[in-house]
């Protein structure tokens, strides 16, 4: 191979990723890093974080308060569509009480763009807020959830015959 100089190319693995563009008109970040909140259900963030496992992967959804720390809904699937968050959303409202309104922050992907979060966001009477593209740590207090989750929960174990089913139990 190497007098006909011939190299061999490997696709890289694409991780997944929500983004899809601009898909329409960003929202302002309303949180601006400051993950403070006077009460509970004031200020809320939002994710979704991967696991992946030897038989398939398997994403988590929540919500986090910014008073305490708190998840105050979390939802798992096979799949990251449309009905994780939707699915995460509508729990997380049902535990507000009459006239709390969160602003929700988010970052800018798909999932939180689509017409069935943006009705239920909408219905609720809650505040939307996006993180910039690309920008972490505007959401760090929910990235660090999933890190510590991850860290206590799932690195360093051995994942080889459990299905994503069962791992979701």
């Amino acid at each position: 191979m190497v007098e006909e100089q011939l190299v061999v190319s490997r696709n890289r693995r694409r991780r997944y990723s929500s983004y899809c563009g601009e898909i329409g008109p960003a929202l302002d970040n309303l949180i601006t890093r400051d993950f403070k909140a006077e009460q509970p259900n004031q200020k809320w963030l939002t994710d979704i974080t991967e696991f992946q496992l030897p038989a398939g992967k398997v994403w988590l959804s929540s919500v986090v308060d910014c008073f305490d720390g708190k998840v105050v809904s979390w939802s798992l699937s096979t799949r990251p569509d449309a009905k994780l968050v939707n699915t995460m959303l509508d729990n997380a409202v049902e535990t507000l009480n009459a006239g709390e309104r969160p602003v929700i922050n988010s970052d800018r992907g798909g999932h939180y763009r689509w017409p069935g979060w943006l009705e239920r966001v909408n219905a609720a009477g809650l505040i939307r807020s996006m993180s910039r593209k690309g920008c972490s740590p505007d959401n760090a207090a929910c990235e660090g959830f999933f890190g510590r989750l991850k860290t206590e929960m799932y690195y360093g174990r051995k994942w080889s015959g459990i299905t994503p089913e069962k791992f979701m139990q």
